[in-house]
């Protein structure tokens, strides 16, 4: 006998939100380590003390995670989910018939509040503090490396480099221009590298033009970690542009970051050839004794045609080197409009 759903009228209901979210539930592991104690602390400063309430940025830090942890990366997204999903309501601490923020209010207070507050790294800081209470960070090694995200930009809307003039660049540009302008002498942006990217984004102008995945090029920003080899736990993070200059100067930054916060300085650093280069293994070594487990960053083997380092020969008695072609170098030359005579050098 085929059976029939019926739906039976009542006035009452007793239903508990804690008993339909899994045990074993993601969040609830979260939750359980969770500590959001100071938050409202850190950001009292920044909230007026008259008018209306907020929404309260607890609730807001909790969606952000619930976005993070499940790869929403939309907001007006992130709030339907929370809206429909009942194990996300029970970690926002929404219940049944809590009102979901809009989506813009996101937006305002991250590049409102939450920065100015440096919020959300606080609420990092307190995770890393927690997991070395734990033992899980153990600084016996440290590793560094970074990862491409694609900025959201559209190629059709960049110009090239020489095009770009930013001293034209009204008080009224977008947000995102006006931050570029700002940072343009910061080491991890604009002052990373003399040499200008090929295209600049009109719409975001700090985005660069990399083509690092030896696929076609995009626009993109570096994520840059500082990882402990022990468990894997990632101690800093810090965001540049995608060049090889800015990402070693971003892990400087995390290593002089972790040990003034936490105290931790690891006994090695392990990294990928593009933290090879001479300057940064000397700053490792000299000035802060950490022993790098880094491939050294060496283009003394040439490949578009030109001589390598070791088709020179080197003759220590004269102190001079020989080019392949059976001539001297010199160590200095001067080039003159009219060639001088009598001179052997």
């Amino acid at each position: 006998m085929m059976g029939v759903q019926a739906t039976a009228s009542r006035l009452f209901f007793d239903f508990c939100l804690d008993d339909h979210v899994p045990i074993d539930h993601q969040l609830r592991g979260i939750d359980q380590h969770l500590d959001l104690a100071r938050v409202r602390a850190a950001l009292k400063p920044f909230y007026s003390s008259t008018g209306r309430p907020s929404i309260d940025p607890e609730l807001m830090i909790r969606m952000l995670l619930v976005g993070n942890c499940m790869g929403i990366r939309s907001e007006r997204r992130l709030c339907e989910e929370v809206h429909l999903n009942l194990a996300y309501r029970w970690f926002c601490r929404l219940g049944l018939d809590g009102k979901v923020p809009d989506h813009s209010t996101f937006s305002k207070n991250r590049h409102g509040r939450f920065r100015e507050s440096n919020i959300l790294r606080h609420l990092f800081e307190t995770v890393v503090a927690r997991c070395m209470a734990e033992g899980l960070v153990s600084a016996d090694g440290f590793a560094v490396d970074a990862s491409l995200i694609p900025a959201d930009v559209n190629k059709h809307h960049s110009v090239r480099s020489s095009d770009w003039k930013p001293e034209d660049i009204s008080d009224e540009a977008c947000r995102a221009t006006r931050e570029y302008l700002a940072t343009l002498d910061d080491a991890a942006f604009g002052a990373a590298t003399p040499v200008p990217p090929k295209f600049v984004s009109l719409a975001d102008p700090a985005a660069q033009w990399t083509a690092q995945r030896k696929g076609p090029a995009f626009f993109a920003y570096s994520t840059n970690y500082l990882i402990d080899t022990d468990h894997g736990v990632i101690v800093d993070v810090e965001a540049t542009r995608s060049i090889r200059q800015a990402e070693v100067g971003a892990a400087q930054t995390m290593l002089d970051r972790t040990e003034d916060r936490f105290g931790l300085k690891p006994g090695y650093l392990t990294a990928d050839t593009a933290y090879g280069a001479a300057q940064n293994l000397a700053w490792l070594v000299k000035r802060k004794q950490i022993t790098p487990h880094i491939p050294v960053f060496d283009k003394s083997t040439r490949t578009d045609g030109t001589f390598s380092r070791s088709d020179f020969t080197w003759d220590p008695d004269a102190d001079r080197y020989t080019c392949p072609a059976g001539k001297e170098l010199v160590q200095f030359r001067r080039t003159y409009a009219m060639p001088r005579t009598g001179v052997a050098r």
